[in-house]
């Protein structure tokens, strides 16, 4: 639907809804798919109803909506030329492999050009483990569209990543393993999506594989979008079929063809004529250019040297000047004058900005909701170090030292906290996960700081005197012949089993657990060894739950 101004001499402005020509019947993120399908070729989930489309809306809460006199200078304006899009997943499940083969289709890169694997993994400690730490963005052009792409971590203990990066973006490519199926944190990240109302396409990958079963895995995906109160809208996903290290996608899982035009089909709509918004998802640092705040304008433009309202809420504004401008082409920062509504762009000259601050008009600016993340569950300390070998290692020895860094991890971490310890030279880090601080530890003794770490605790909670402690779930994949002593490793942990499956013909078994926190410190090895390095672990917060008793963890004693 699109909106309509009438006004009278004797009535104020009214607004009314009409039916707009850019919307289809059968829509997948704004475009129609009809066109594209052969007969047989479609998933069809439950039979088409009429659906009111509702009007749209800018990407603004109600409590942040203009004045009535601001009313008349909406003009909603549909943007064919940038799409934003995420794509999300479970580690492994092929993010960032489909990036890749998305840029080489774009020409990103000449033909004779020699490129890396996993090119948007360009920290070192992300090629050197695998996996994707950090959210990073770029952008292609195709089909003279330019399309924002963000890449995703996979790890639960990075999700911070994700929900913080989910309001930049217009719609998801939902990555799904084609043997695997939808995995704990695929139901994280969906769930994410579908709350900020994201629509969604799903990507069923590693579709060549010789146990693949796309059925399967489209029927649990629909399972789990009703699990977690999708709408009718939502629900009626498109599925497509795609190899990402192949490059190859298409509508059906006979018909790949060596094209990402399915992943490239999203719809943006924008309000251009509304006074400006721009929420700072991402912070970086130039010695040059100092702080840069990047992330989407979600509506006006925003011009360089223009004077702006930086807020944090409605109570705590301050002023400042947008010194430099930038967009996103391909892998680098390009100069722009003037960025309009639905673009992701990098503004420099607001020295003090952070992350979920606003960049609002000088006059009428109002704050855009702040980002919310979900709360650590795992802490361990950090403190000097007082060993007879200190100052062997790293540098930076000092508590000063110390506590500045970890404030600088704060600015751009959201989902880490840092309190002070029992004593002046420590401090308590609390995170998602051991991963995630783990990463940080080694982050910081690259960088030269030398320091003592305490045993990773769980963080538990009192409500009306009841004891209550984080659970998480685990999903285990291992061979038949290796599930019995598995399975006893995990009962002695406290948890309970309420999922086994097994999976086609490569003879893996997948148990679900459900388990304490606690239970999950240290687990990883020991099931690496009784399972002789065949077994895969994952594990994703539930919710905190009674307390389930004391638990061995440790059968032998050991240095």
């Amino acid at each position: 639907m699109e909106l309509s101004l009438s006004t009278s001499s004797a009535s104020p402005a009214v607004l009314r809804r009409q039916p707009s020509p850019l919307l289809h019947k059968q829509q997948v993120l704004g475009v129609s798919f009809a066109s594209a399908l052969k007969p047989g070729g479609a998933l069809r989930f439950r039979p088409r109803r009429r659906l009111l489309h509702l009007p749209i809306t800018c990407s603004v809460s109600p409590s942040t909506a203009e004045p009535s006199s601001e009313v008349k200078k909406k003009t909603l304006v549909r943007r064919n030329d940038v799409r934003n899009i995420a794509i999300v997943a479970h580690v492994d499940h092929g993010k960032t492999t489909l990036v890749d083969s998305m840029l080489r289709q774009a020409k990103v890169f000449r033909d004779n050009q020699v490129m890396q694997e996993r090119i948007m993994d360009s920290n070192d400690l992300e090629r050197e483990r695998g996996i994707t730490i950090l959210s990073k963005n770029t952008s292609i052009t195709y089909k003279n569209t330019k399309v924002n792409i963000i890449d995703t971590p996979g790890h639960s203990d990075f999700g911070g990543e994700v929900e913080r990066v989910l309001n930049m973006v217009d719609g998801v490519l939902l990555v799904v393993d084609s043997v695997e199926g939808p995995m704990p944190q695929t139901r994280f990240v969906l769930k994410k999506a579908l709350e900020f109302g994201h629509a969604v396409v799903v990507v069923v990958n590693k579709i060549d594989r010789p146990s693949a079963r796309p059925e399967f895995v489209v029927n649990s995906t629909f399972e789990l979008f009703i699990e977690l109160n999708a709408t009718d809208e939502q629900c009626d996903f498109q599925a497509i079929y795609a190899s990402g290290i192949k490059g190859k996608a298409g509508l059906a899982r006979m018909t790949l063809q060596m094209t990402w035009d399915p992943c490239s089909r999203l719809s943006l709509d924008v309000c251009l004529a509304q006074i400006l918004k721009k929420m700072a998802t991402n912070i970086e640092y130039d010695e040059h250019k100092g702080r840069i705040a990047i992330g989407r304008l979600h509506a006006g433009a925003l011009r360089k040297g223009m004077d702006v309202r930086v807020c944090t809420s409605e109570d705590s504004c301050r002023f400042a000047r947008v010194s430099e401008l930038f967009v996103y082409e391909k892998f680098y920062r390009v100069p722009a004058d003037t960025v309009e509504a639905g673009d992701i762009c990098a503004v420099c000259g607001i020295d003090d900005i952070q992350i979920g601050e606003t960049i609002a008009d000088k006059v009428h600016g109002k704050p855009l909701p702040t980002i919310k993340v979900e709360e650590p569950t795992v802490k361990m300390s950090f403190s000097v170090n007082t060993s007879p070998f200190s100052g062997r290692e790293g540098k930076y020895v000092t508590s000063r030292n110390l506590r500045d860094r970890l404030n600088r991890e704060l600015e751009r971490n959201l989902a880490m906290k840092v309190e002070d310890g029992e004593t002046a030279d420590t401090f308590i880090i609390s995170g998602r996960g051991t991963l995630h601080i783990t990463i940080l530890i080694e982050n910081m003794r690259r960088e030269g700081y030398e320091f003592m770490v305490g045993p990773p605790k769980v963080i538990n909670k009192r409500v009306n005197d009841k004891l209550l402690e984080p659970y998480e779930v685990a999903t285990v994949e291992v061979p038949e012949n290796h599930m019995g002593p598995v399975v006893e490793l995990l009962g002695k942990r406290r948890g309970q089993m309420f999922d086994m499956q097994g999976v086609g013909s490569e003879g893996t078994v997948f148990l679900r657990y459900k388990i304490p926190t606690r239970g999950l410190l240290g687990l990883r090895n020991a099931i690496l060894t009784a399972s002789r390095g065949t077994a895969i672990l994952n594990t994703v917060f539930e919710s905190y739950g009674p307390w389930a008793g004391d638990i061995s963890t440790r059968d032998l004693g050991s240095l």
